[in-house]
């Protein structure tokens, strides 16, 4: 996801050039908090000491399984074992927001000091993570906010990736895609999510105004033909296909995420339009497989969900011993083709690649 900042607007004429760029304006959390790098969240040799050896419990309340949350878990699993902090649960809500709430009640039978999780309906699941807090357990909150929940008060802090920077770098292979000129669609979650609505808000800004991280000049060269949003992945494959047929100029289409970019690629290859090429967010190997066959997939941005695990894990840290903690951090991100999807794997899951990826690229 993210994004989790408000996105400036650009003035025309002299008032324009004293107004931030996106790239410069201040990126903020769900709050209004200031973001701060992930890579300040660290714990002192006698910081550590406080934690080691009182025998902590951590629990993982996860929104659902892939190879992401798995290196989620993998991230904090590493800094808890080095906190010598023992994880007693881990659970999978299959992005059910009723099962979440059962899963948090069940947890707290074990009493862990520190919860990490992605809510995935942050007024649903609001009494449940009060009944944790309340218990003494150490919240801390993956991109998501909870509503009526205060940082430093009722959690500790919140990870998320660079959701507008994210949104920025799309906007950016896109660009590369078509040559810097020509028609595209963007199919944007439509629902009320922090992380997809930023980072979409963010794509089509930086579409819109001709401006990015490079701080290129508008030219009307790249424009966004048509939108269409979605709430299930299962529709994007009819929504990429009426979007064709409508516009058959199109060279591009943005998919606000790598599942639901599935059905697209399968909707573009089911018309015999492979010419037009997906950007989108995260990495799965489905997408990455026709990225690596020379397939519609055109480029992928990748957030790092290991380091977002280590941050949340030491975040978690931080509440035991009482330590001030940034209420919004960030992770950074990874523009992802061919060439270096090995590399980015790596960095990301910090596992090997699936054997029919792997076999794709050779």
């Amino acid at each position: 996801m993210y994004k989790q900042m408000v996105l400036s607007a650009l003035l025309a004429g002299q008032l324009a050039s004293a107004m931030p760029t996106l790239a410069e304006a201040p990126l903020r959390g769900p709050l209004g908090n200031p973001a701060v790098n992930a890579e300040q969240i660290a714990l002192q040799p006698d910081e550590v000491a406080k934690v080691r050896g009182k025998n902590y419990k951590a629990a993982l309340v996860w929104h659902g399984s892939s190879n992401w949350v798995n290196a989620l878990s993998e991230g904090a699993r590493d800094i808890f074992n080095q906190l010598d902090i023992e994880i007693v649960a881990e659970t999978d809500a299959q992005y059910d927001p009723a099962k979440q709430a059962a899963d948090i009640e069940n947890i707290m039978a074990l009493k862990p000091d520190i919860v990490l999780s992605l809510v995935i309906d942050s007024t649903s699941a609001a009494n449940s993570y009060r009944a944790a807090v309340d218990q003494g357990s150490k919240l801390v909150l993956l991109s998501n906010p909870i509503r009526g929940f205060q940082p430093g008060k009722d959690y500790v802090g919140i990870v998320t990736d660079d959701m507008r920077g994210m949104g920025i770098a799309a906007a950016e292979m896109t660009r590369d895609a078509i040559g810097g000129r020509g028609a595209i669609g963007m199919i944007y979650h439509d629902a009320d999510y922090f992380i997809t609505n930023n980072r979409d808000q963010a794509f089509r800004d930086a579409i819109q105004t001709g401006q990015n991280k490079k701080d290129l000049k508008e030219t009307g060269d790249i424009h966004i033909a048509v939108e269409r949003g979605f709430t299930k992945e299962s529709e994007t494959s009819n929504i990429a296909s009426a979007m064709v047929l409508q516009h058959p100029e199109l060279k591009a289409i943005y998919v606000a995420w790598d599942a639901a970019a599935e059905g697209v690629i399968e909707g573009l290859r089911s018309m015999g339009r492979g010419d037009v090429k997906v950007i989108t967010h995260d990495l799965g190997a489905n997408n990455l497989v026709d990225m690596a066959m020379n397939g519609s997939m055109y480029g992928t941005i990748a957030d790092r969900p290991y380091e977002i695990g280590q941050a949340m894990a030491q975040l978690g840290a931080y509440g035991l011993i009482g330590k001030p903690a940034p209420a919004f951090s960030v992770v950074g991100f990874d523009k992802v083709q061919r060439e270096n999807i090995r590399s980015i794997w790596s960095t990301a899951y910090r596992t090997e690649l699936p054997v029919l990826l792997d076999r794709a690229l050779q």
